[in-house]
């Protein structure tokens, strides 16, 4: 079955193509199409990950050439698969997801005319998505990287119809191309000073070059993950990608593609294993990053984007875990997997509210929603309880370990990431609570006409398997260090290191800080009346509502004077360039007007000319002769 894993990508590629080409008469079967390919991608992905379980550890890395791609005298390059713990972790975390998510999405668009059309876009993401995981360079998972940019720019504005949604999109392809530009220019790197793009050679060869090089390429790296990830100073699209339909949000935008970022940073271990320098700055974009998401999430009143802003707040932890080198490793991907779980399951809780209140979304108008749609309260509420971290649900057993990796080390270092790590757990718990609380409990502040209802079950059913995972996922990969275990062949071992403060002081601290920030969101939330209007607001409060002003900032610093400067340029382009051509140009034209003045046509003015050009020609003979 591993020589079989181009199936993944194959089988739902070629459903987007069928539901993009066979037109109108699929729309009445074409949805059912997408979530055969997702599911038939699944089986494949299980029936591999049940195989390489019974291989031993040192045998869990499977190449499967496709065909002979660039065969250049100096880049020979292969397309190739490589299936390894990580790719299948991946493999498998995309197409249980997304299979649910197809499901989901079955009754969410029923009533959408193009409906076909956004299966065949879903679809391709997965195709893309799965590309990228698989790859076994550098090169092809580039194809995929730009494939799922691409797929995510359809999804975001599938609704384009509303010119704010077209934006959206716009901006969220505009932002991934300049994170783009790092993994071109890592290659770029790599390709000049390791002898290749693949990832056998780049990491065959990384003993042979210095530190400031592969401290180049790593943080190269780190700008792509940016732009992907929705990490800092990249992340500021992430919130206006809700734009685009609910499901777009759990598949794209929580469970799979943001995380393609970290997934980049962990496949590259050992280049950043040689760039100590490069790991800190990892580290410390994932700690700022953790904090202003959460920060975001806490001023937010618009269900989906506080739940956009929790992403960009956990993939910080991801981002954490990545710079903090092999003890990170694994906590950054089993964060990833049960992180998958739980903010995809309520996202689509989030839509199944959408669905019962007319597609509204502030949360300022939900409240008392857990009388009228039971099954929703209860799923989001274990994913709730899984993001907190609360014992036993999945967040305890991945974040935690997280928090307790980032306190390991000497200096200063593991207090400040550390630090930034546990007070993140204390905001997560109030800005998650927040939504909780403002959506399913205290007092109904629907408008008029509203009668919120529960979704039918094909919206149901994969939001009760997904948090099904959210409780007891994390618990059992945890059991043994069974997901560590699993991922050594590609992480290596990471040997045991205590961090600065006693393991049980750090969980007690989280714990206390977790009740803290359930507490206090209860109080104004929960307890208390909620405003149907937001109240004035501090300066602080504004900055966050507004992703502290991170657009304003971004068309101060580059928008305004990239237009200045590409006005200047064309200013100059016609005053110089243009002006030294149509100059030139216009002497000749004058030259040759003040010549066509001489040829009159007139045989008496041509003899009068002669007749002067021989009387001065006599004048210099004769005078030369004196």
């Amino acid at each position: 079955m591993l020589d079989l894993t181009w199936l993944l990508i194959a089988v739902p590629l070629a459903s987007s193509a069928v539901l993009l080409l066979a037109g109108r008469r699929a729309d009445s079967w074409g949805h059912w199409l997408g979530v055969a390919a997702s599911g038939s991608a699944f089986v494949v992905g299980l029936l591999a990950l049940i195989q390489m379980l019974g291989l031993d550890a040192e045998e869990r890395s499977h190449a499967v050439h496709l065909f002979s791609w660039i065969p250049g005298a100096e880049l020979n390059l292969d397309a190739g698969l490589l299936v390894d713990p990580l790719s299948l972790t991946f493999v498998m975390l995309v197409t249980f997801v997304g299979t649910l998510i197809h499901v989901y999405s079955v009754a969410y668009m029923e009533h959408d005319p193009n409906r076909r059309i956004f299966f065949a876009y879903l679809n391709l993401f997965v195709a893309a998505m799965l590309l990228l995981v698989l790859a076994d360079s550098y090169l092809l998972l580039f194809v995929g990287w730009e494939g799922v940019g691409l797929a995510s720019y359809l999804l975001i504005g599938f609704w384009n119809f509303k010119p704010e949604y077209a934006t959206a999109a716009k901006k969220a392809f505009v932002v991934n191309r300049i994170g783009d530009i790092g993994l071109i220019l890592a290659m770029g790197l790599m390709f000049a000073y390791l002898g290749g793009v693949d990832f056998e050679t780049v990491f065959a060869n990384v003993d042979g070059v210095s530190t400031a090089t592969l401290t180049a390429i790593g943080l190269t790296l780190l700008l792509a993950a940016c732009g992907k990830s929705a990490q800092f100073p990249l992340q500021s699209w992430l919130g206006d990608a809700m734009a685009g339909p609910t499901p777009v949000s759990a598949l794209i935008h929580a469970a799979t593609m943001v995380t393609a970022g970290v997934y980049l940073l962990v496949r590259s271990a050992p280049i950043l294993e040689g760039a100590p320098s490069a790991q800190t700055a990892i580290a410390a974009v994932g700690a700022f990053t953790l904090i202003l998401g959460a920060l975001i999430g806490m001023a937010k009143d618009d269900i989906k984007k506080a739940l956009a802003a929790s992403t960009m707040s956990q993939i910080g932890y991801m981002m954490l875990a990545a710079g903090l080198g092999p003890i990170g490793y694994a906590f950054a991907i089993f964060h990833l997997v049960t992180h998958g779980f739980f903010k995809a399951g309520m996202f689509l809780g989030a839509g199944s509210v959408m669905h019962g209140m007319g597609d509204q979304v502030d949360m300022r108008r939900f409240g008392a929603l857990r009388t009228a749609m039971v099954t929703t309260w209860v799923t989001f509420g274990l994913g709730w309880l899984a993001i907190l971290g609360i014992p036993p649900f999945s967040g305890f057993w991945s974040k935690d370990k997280i928090i307790e990796a980032a306190f390991v080390g000497e200096g200063a270092q593991p207090w400040i990431l550390g630090g930034a790590a546990l007070i993140g757990a204390g905001l997560t718990a109030f800005y998650m609570s927040r939504l909780f609380f403002m959506t399913f409990h205290g007092k109904a502040r629907w408008t008029d006409g509203q009668h919120p209802h529960e979704s039918p079950a094909l919206m149901t059913v994969p939001m009760i398997i997904l948090a099904v995972g959210s409780a007891f996922l994390g618990l059992f990969l945890a059991v043994g260090d069974r997901f560590s275990h699993w991922l050594e062949p590609v992480t290596g071992h990471a040997e045991h290191h205590e961090p600065v403060l006693p393991v049980p002081v750090l969980m007690a601290a989280t714990l206390i800080l977790v009740a803290l920030g359930v507490w206090v969101a209860w109080r104004k939330y929960g307890a208390a009346d909620v405003p149907e209007e937001a109240p004035a607001a501090s300066l602080a409060t504004i900055a966050a509502r507004n992703d502290m002003f991170q657009d304003s900032v971004n068309r101060a610093v580059f928008e305004r004077p990239g237009t200045h400067l590409t006005r200047t340029l064309v200013y100059a382009d016609a005053a110089v360039v243009d002006g030294a051509v149509n100059g030139g140009g216009e002497a000749w034209s004058k030259t040759g007007e003040v010549a066509r003045r001489l040829q009159t046509g007139q045989v008496r003015s041509y003899a009068a000319t002669m007749l002067v050009g021989l009387v001065i020609v006599i004048l210099v003979v004769v005078q030369g002769g004196l």
